[in-house]
């Protein structure tokens, strides 16, 4: 049952096991805003992006909002944060000026997230760009090998956390199978103690897992626990999809407008091996009052009521 847990003047989406969830937002509106926007949405975690995501340029220093967003998010007990690395980073690639250019920006991004509070850096395997897979495996943790050792360590260092891909464009992580390479790879390096996971549902679905059934579910978990371990998993993006299954394709929907379905996604809030994961939504339009919706549409799938409709329209018309 989904109760209502008051932060403030907030409802807070409250998940089975004490699990955290909450969206992905803008910065534009500034941080404090932003913090106390995901506090109205009923959020328990929150992701965005330290900066411009399609730009490697990196500001030199954190924003001076970032101590008051830091406060505001102890205050309205908002966590874990990630931070979202730049869409730019490819570590897997043979290019040498991009490789270099990644490992900085995501340097970067571990050097400044303890100034907003981060847990978590969240990062996409990359492409090998026809290397094949297992060149795109190593060159990535050579990657983030470089970029852990240029950043400080201690504890409030953040975890750097790999995300699964949907397998197009030559990208690597699309299979379970392929995050344990990487975990391995990055054991040989001695890196493996910074290193966390996050699946991605719209991803594992474009990627050919069926987790629109229970039955897959369980059985991608369970492999996952077998070949990499359920401490290593800490971050969930909770989206549904337009894409089709196997495509390889990666067209994020908002929850219950896409082809997962309801069953699949409530099944994967309750899993019993997901206490300690935070589910982060990466849905379309959160700028547009789509945050507050989602959000609420993921409390009706722990609760097992009917979806709610988006505003003034049903997202079923919207996509």
């Amino acid at each position: 049952m989904t109760a209502a847990h008051t932060t403030g003047s907030c409802r807070r989406v409250e998940l089975p096991g004490g699990r955290r969830a909450g969206p992905h937002l803008p910065v534009s509106p500034g941080l404090v805003k932003v913090a106390e926007r995901a506090a109205d949405v009923g959020a328990s975690a929150l992701q965005i992006f330290s900066d411009n995501p399609t730009a490697w340029r990196r500001r030199a220093e954190p924003p001076p909002e970032a101590a008051a967003f830091r406060q505001r998010l102890a205050d309205l007990d908002i966590a874990p944060l990630a931070i979202h690395a730049a869409y730019l980073v490819n570590l897997a690639g043979p290019d040498e000026t991009l490789f270099a250019r990644s490992v900085e920006v995501l340097r970067h991004e571990l050097f400044q997230a303890p100034a907003y509070g981060a847990r978590f850096i969240n990062v996409h395997a990359g492409s090998h760009r026809g290397a094949g897979a297992e060149a795109g495996v190593n060159r990535f943790v050579d990657g983030i090998a470089l970029a852990l050792a240029q950043a400080p360590d201690g504890p409030d260092a953040p975890l750097l956390v790999v995300e699964n891909s949907s397998g197009g464009g030559d990208s690597i992580g699309a299979t379970v199978d392929q995050l344990a390479a990487v975990l391995d790879a990055a054991a040989r390096r001695r890196v493996d103690e910074r290193l966390g996971f996050c699946l991605d549902t719209a991803h594992l679905w474009g990627a050919g897992y069926d987790i629109a059934d229970p039955a897959e579910i369980d059985r991608v978990l369970t492999e996952f626990g077998r070949l990499i371990g359920f401490g290593r998993l800490v971050m969930v993006h909770f989206n549904d999809t337009h894409s089709a299954l196997g495509s390889r394709q990666d067209r994020h929907a908002h929850l219950g407008d896409g082809r997962i379905g309801t069953a699949g996604m409530a099944h994967l809030l309750h899993h019993p091996a997901l206490d300690h994961v935070a589910f982060y939504l990466e849905t379309p339009e959160m700028e547009k009052g789509f945050d507050a919706v989602n959000m609420a549409r993921l409390g009706d799938l722990v609760a097992g009521r009917p979806l709610a409709e988006g505003p003034n329209r049903s997202l079923a018309d919207s996509a």
